[in-house]
């Protein structure tokens, strides 16, 4: 390609992602502007993809974590000819387009993550990396590789400065994840002016000693330079990063290298001033010369030709390797294997009953031993956590087909990389902590539910049961924060045949993420033969048991571990002649999802009087319980002492209930 050419090219990227960002009136010019080179290089001479077919198993992925510069993404991804038109590009940030400020999984064609919060994309392509590793480990022969291809990200300074990119950078390099090539966009600019202000370490001295190979490339228009840093990344074994000294905003005449370059539209005269000093028409706007259309033509065809290539090797794998070839499909295709459901494990009734945090670490194992594509782990938490897979081996360097994750105490993190591997694609993944730390890792599980993945996230120690370690470990607020996100899923099951049901139904799940909320503490198993079947969870609230000889006047509603006080306060109340109605609440998102006359069956509105029960905040239950009703709930945190001696001080108590059901019932 002639160097005239390539340069056309490169300020084809430039301007295009300019000019959407000027007609918007709105965005963030100066990413793009100065990496339009290294995105170049990165597609034009690395990247395997075909826009024909955007989800091809083997492509290589691409993360733009620097989201704000989402124009450059959409510029790229429409030379390129992804089903994305020219007039979507100019439709930049405007209600109902395909190019939304930040780039999101799943609504534009050819977008790998949902990306804009620092840090997301850099840790999603760890977790995107795990799982090609993993998945080339239990697939690949020696002589027949379907999976192998690179994840390549443009990374930023915010990204860098942001914790969560330090606990993934960390895990990457422990486990020397070697498909991970980022190029760091190194423009010593941030919002508030020169990075000098907040971020003066040597950025290339620590990834070093994270275990990462690192360069430098001195000259960020240099695309041999950046090319050659690129092929040393890809022969080296550890993964890689690639400092490129860039100018924000390059060739705006007077907001180059500054902030102003960041995030607001340059002005018609500057954006003016950089087309003349880089030999650009003014006129038209988003103007592509035709040359770049056909050099980018030719580019679809060379991708094209590389998923035709693997397509012969895969047909050679099926002929060779039937079994693994049908598993592999089913596995990309999302898929579950039949009968995963089948044979559940069952428990009998038993007053003592089972911590929900064990009955959730054997359902994983019942699961795992017929989904495999379930993996994952947890925080430096699996014994506590129970999400040890005896047998299944670890995720480590030398062992990728290992399927119990360690991710060390980096909940955030943790959450960024589940979300990868779920993005990849071929994996069940799931993470896991204490309910309290969800805190840590709010902004991947926001993520998981706005991109519609089916994130697994395992949380146990769920109220002030969690005794003696005190307020500090009592998440009194926390089911109601996760119940707030739209599009999670929430579970708090009461017993274990609930804990193995919830699984059920998260694994089921396809378009999104759900949360296990699990105890320490034991919780009796109900019996069956006299409440309902606990596979009702899956509507989200059931009727236990209707106690009484008539219609019922009272409603008694928990979730969680306090379903077993409303059951035992429930027969007290039936021993007086008061007709009691038993509902068990284990998820409100389940539950408003089914159909009025679902939930009105459950909960009929002439029955006024009501009680919810749960060891957590009352915000919320008010939909459920009315004006006339009454909610048992913590509205303040907790204290340390034994968790039996704690739920009785705070009123969690079969006499509370009682008494506090006698009052409704009087009103």
């Amino acid at each position: 390609m002639s160097p005239n050419l390539e340069q056309q090219a490169i300020n084809t990227i430039r301007f295009l992602s300019a000019d959407a960002v000027q007609q918007a009136n709105s965005g963030h010019p100066g990413l793009p502007m100065g990496a339009a080179a290294m995105a170049y290089t990165i597609w034009a001479r690395h990247l395997h993809y075909n826009p024909q077919n955007p989800h091809w198993v083997n492509r290589d992925r691409f993360i733009l974590s620097g989201g704000h510069g989402s124009t450059l993404l959409y510029s790229l991804l429409h030379l390129s000819g992804y089903d994305l038109s020219l007039d979507e590009v100019k439709r930049f940030r405007q209600w109902g387009s395909l190019t939304p400020g930040h780039p999101e999984f799943g609504l534009t064609p050819g977008v790998e993550t949902t990306t804009g919060p620092l840090g997301a994309g850099f840790s999603n392509g760890v977790g995107m990396v795990i799982a090609e590793a993993h998945l080339a480990a239990e697939f690949n022969t020696p002589d027949l590789k379907i999976v192998d291809h690179y994840v390549y990200a443009i990374v930023t300074d915010g990204d860098l400065m942001e914790g969560v990119s330090a606990e993934a950078a960390s895990l990457a390099g422990h486990l020397q994840l070697g498909k991970l090539i980022y190029l760091y966009d190194d423009n010593h600019i941030s919002i508030e002016g020169s990075t000098q202000v907040a971020f003066t370490e040597d950025r290339m001295a620590r990834f070093a000693a994270y275990g990462w190979h690192t360069q430098s490339v001195a000259d960020g228009n240099d695309v041999d330079a950046i090319d050659a840093a690129i092929n040393a990344a890809k022969a080296d074994p550890r993964p890689s990063i690639i400092a490129v000294r860039t100018t924000i905003g390059f060739g705006l005449p007077t907001r180059a290298g500054t902030h102003k370059a960041h995030g607001e539209p340059p002005g018609d005269e500057e954006l003016n001033g950089a087309k003349q000093a880089l030999g650009w028409p003014l006129e038209p706007r988003f103007f592509v010369p035709a040359e770049v259309a056909a050099f980018f033509q030719q580019l679809q065809q060379q991708g094209a030709a590389l998923e035709l290539a693997w397509n012969a090797t895969f047909k050679q794998y099926q002929r060779d390797l039937p079994e693994k070839a049908y598993e592999f499909e089913r596995r990309l295709n999302g898929e579950l294997p039949t009968g995963w459901d089948s044979d559940l494990p069952v428990y009998p009734a038993d007053a003592k009953g089972v911590q929900t945090r064990v009955a959730s670490g054997k359902a994983i194992n019942h699961f795992a031993a017929k989904i495999p594509a379930l993996m994952g782990g947890s925080a430096d938490l699996a014994p506590s956590n129970n999400t040890n897979m005896p047998g299944l081996g670890d995720f480590q360097k030398e062992t990728p087909i290992g399927r119990n994750m360690h991710y060390g105490v980096r909940e955030h993190a943790m959450g960024a990389i589940v979300n990868g591997m779920a993005y990849h694609g071929g994996l069940r993944p799931f993470g896991a902590t204490f309910l309290v730390f969800a805190d840590y890792m709010r902004a991947p599980l926001r993520i998981s539910a706005l991109s519609h993945l089916p994130s697994i996230w395992v949380f146990t120690h769920d109220s002030i049961g969690v005794g003696e370690d005190g307020p500090t470990h009592q998440p009194v607020e926390h089911v109601a924060s996760l119940r707030a996100i739209p599009g999670l899923v929430t579970i708090r099951p009461c017993d274990g045949n609930e804990t193995v049901q919830a699984w059920r139904v998260a694994l089921a799940r396809k378009n999104g993420p759900t949360a296990l909320i699990l105890t320490r503490q034991n919780l009796p198993t109900l019996d069956r033969d006299i409440y309902s079947d606990a596979a009702l969870l899956e509507k989200g609230a059931y009727v236990l048991a209707d106690m009484g000889d008539k219609e019922p006047e009272l409603i008694l509603m928990a979730s969680g571990s306090e379903v077993a006080l409303i059951v035992e306060a429930g027969a007290r109340l039936a021993a007086e002649g008061v007709n009691v109605r038993l509902v068990s609440v284990p998820s409100w998102e389940l539950f408003q999802a089914q159909e009025s006359g679902y939930r009105e069956a459950v909960l009929p509105p002439s029955i006024k009087a009501r009680v919810a029960v749960e060891a957590g905040i009352s915000m919320g239950w008010e939909k459920f319980v009315g004006d006339s009703g009454a909610i048992l709930s913590i509205d303040h945190y907790g204290a340390s002492a034994p968790a039996n001696i704690l739920f009785k001080e705070f009123g969690f108590t079969i006499e509370n209930v009682f008494e506090t059901a006698r009052k409704v019932l009087a009103k």
